[in-house]
């Protein structure tokens, strides 16, 4: 039964017709990044398609078979991006009628680029899942083909006629494949295709550590649901992996690969200088994956393959991106240091840091005998020069904090060094994230209330779907519990911050 569900995809993936609507990408030499990795490394350059992803394929195939087969009334989709894009198209190139249903959260770049395409777009719920409910309920009530960014077998079929069309594209059977996932017809798709025609080819699926539901299940050997999802890949944000996806590629995929989000920015980088073209988070989770596997297992003289599977990027993330690109890349160490309260002691530091570029100092007078130092460091040789800074500052007396992953030092910490207030009480550092729509600010303050004063405060738009605040509230002890029993009632992502060395160090 298992290799008929296979065999039925394959077949699916050969009788896919896109080539009326979906380009035929280019597979593209990476020459900086194959010298680089020491192995030669193309580029899969689904960027290029018109909606600017590989969901295009999918959607179409979906639709166009649906199309033939009987009368269809309306589409119906939920998605916030890619897929909506696909399935907008897809309907005005068929004279089909869509509608998409968008979360509230969804930035206005991607409303206009559905709305351009003559779909007809509803905006609901705060997340996908929202959307989806609300998308299905219509499809139900109304009697539309709704139309799943990824659990439909023609779906994957779509999806797969990528790997169809790099096994033409390269003189030789690769020896990787690297697949980013969210809900996993990418994977699927690729994953049948390559093992019916290159077996020996591995297929590695690649991960953001905060949204790694494939992996989850693979590591189970079931289905596993997340309790939450991170929110900058939002490509592949997906609680749990689909059913036939997972059905499919379970046994096909050779190993699974997670990626921290600035090892994901130092992939955006590395597709810009070699593309001239900015990927946006998961269009460069197959770069990253490449990059630490490559490294992890000191990979040589191997052909590999990534996907640049999309380029739509809101631009006001690109400051978070460069921000987070350089850490990433080791490329910058980040270190809180306690430094005598006396002349010269700024001096002296630099001195011991040597001709290494510093990128980042922030200071604040605090006591009369110590200060607290928040400095971004230049490297040029990654974790073995990092390693040596701290042990060259150690030896040297200073008090030393690695804060390179912490990140509440990258979020919010760097821009609030210096505020210091020593006769704050009982203060305890909660992290939050909110939808970030117009008044949301103003929804979760009022939500969160005002028995308890607000000692400290920081949020930042990172130009992503969702806000990141960072509070102080004045807690008694004995009120801790009740305090906890609240925020959870409010229905927002938290954590508590209190232990963490960054805070001690710079705002305690």
């Amino acid at each position: 039964m298992k290799d008929n569900y296979i065999n039925n995809c394959f077949q699916k993936i050969l009788d896919a017709n896109l080539y009326d609507v979906v380009l035929k990408t280019p597979l593209e030499y990476a020459h900086n990044i194959s010298k680089r990795l020491k192995n030669d490394v193309y580029i899969k350059r689904e960027d290029l398609q018109p909606i600017f992803s590989f969901k295009l394929r999918g959607a179409y195939n979906k639709i166009s078979r649906l199309s033939t087969k009987k009368s269809v009334k309306k589409l119906v989709a939920a998605s916030a991006g890619n897929h909506a894009q696909g399935v907008a198209l897809s309907g005005k190139k068929l004279s089909i009628p869509v509608c998409i249903v968008m979360p509230k959260t969804t930035p206005q770049i991607k409303i206009t680029a559905v709305d351009a395409l003559n779909a007809h777009v509803i905006l609901h719920g705060d997340t996908y899942d929202d959307a989806y409910d609300y998308a299905r309920k219509i499809s139900q009530k109304k009697g539309y083909e709704f139309i799943h960014p990824y659990d439909d077998i023609e779906v994957i079929a779509g999806q797969g006629t990528i790997a169809k069309e790099i096994l033409e594209q390269i003189d030789k059977k690769p020896d990787y494949i690297f697949i980013p996932v969210g809900g996993g017809g990418l994977l699927a798709g690729i994953s049948v295709y390559v093992k019916k025609v290159s077996p020996k080819t591995k297929i590695i699926s690649v991960e953001p550590y905060d949204s790694n539901c494939f992996y989850k299940a693979h590591k189970a050997k079931k289905r596993i649901k997340l309790k939450t999802v991170g929110i900058f890949v939002d490509g592949v944000a997906v609680k749990q992996i689909g059913t036939k996806t997972f059905k499919l590629a379970k046994n096909l995929v050779n190993q699974c690969v997670l990626v921290t989000t600035d090892e994901i920015c130092a992939g955006i980088k590395d597709l810009y200088e070699e593309t001239r073209t900015i990927a946006e988070p998961a269009g460069a989770l197959s770069i990253a994956g490449i990059k630490k596997f490559v490294k992890n297992n000191n990979i040589k003289g191997k052909t590999i393959i990534s996907i640049f599977c999309g380029a739509n990027m809101n631009f006001d993330r690109l400051r978070h991106v460069s921000e987070r690109a350089e850490t990433g890349e080791l490329n910058e160490m980040l270190v809180g240091v306690t430094i005598p309260e006396i002349p010269g002691s700024f001096k002296r530091f630099c001195s011991l840091i040597g001709k290494r570029s510093i990128t980042e100092f922030n200071y604040r007078y605090s006591h009369e005998k110590d200060a607290q130092v928040f400095a971004g460091i230049k490297l040029s040789n990654g974790s073995k020069e990092k390693n040596s800074v701290l042990n060259t500052l150690k030896k040297n007396k200073y008090k030393v904090i690695d804060l390179t992953d912490n990140e509440m030092a990258k979020l919010h910490i760097r821009y609030m060094v210096g505020g210091v207030c020593k006769s704050i009480k009982n203060e305890k550092i909660f992290r939050f994230i909110f939808p970030e729509k117009p008044g949301e600010l103003l929804s979760f303050l009022n939500a969160l209330g005002s028995r308890w004063n607000i000692s400290l405060f920081h949020y930042r738009n990172h130009g992503a779907d969702f806000g990141r605040v960072l509070v102080g509230l004045q807690i008694d002890n004995k009120d801790k519990s009740f305090v906890l029993r609240h925020l959870n009632s409010l229905n927002y992502e938290f954590s508590e911050e209190t232990t963490n060395n960054a805070y001690k160090l710079f705002l305690s």
